[in-house]
């Protein structure tokens, strides 16, 4: 199964794990799991380091290579996924979310995140 992560979950996989739920650490963990990162969880630790929000910088400057150890793929964002977003219910106005949370209903995966405002989209939620 593809699981994608939402940025809080792949900040505390990589800083502190123990954040996490176990049920969400055996979904990263599974062989069986391939885990998927959006191209917009590193936008938005970008925004969020620029604006002192969060300390992601060193990440930021191995993204690549941090994926590539930890086994995760890469999903780009393509226009079908902004249009979506942008087209969502406004039961959330976080814009990174909101793309996640198309991500996710188009793809069909579940998302691996704490925050509950995912189950407003209809998208599976592992936490």
């Amino acid at each position: 199964m593809n699981v994608l992560l939402d940025t809080n979950a792949l900040y505390w996989w990589l800083n502190e794990p123990a954040r996490l739920s176990s049920t969400a650490r055996t979904a990263i963990t599974a062989r069986s799991n391939m885990v998927v990162v959006s191209a917009v969880v590193s936008w938005e630790l970008a925004i969020k380091t620029g604006l002192r929000k969060m300390e992601a910088r060193n990440l930021l400057e191995v993204w690549k290579t941090k994926l590539e150890e930890e086994q995760f793929s890469e999903m780009p964002i393509d226009s079908a996924h902004a249009i979506r977003a942008g087209l969502l219910p406004l039961h959330h106005r976080d814009p990174f979310d909101r793309l996640l949370a198309a991500q996710a209903q188009m793809t069909g995966w579940p998302i691996l995140s704490a925050d509950g405002i995912f189950d407003m989209y209809g998208v599976r939620r592992i936490w």
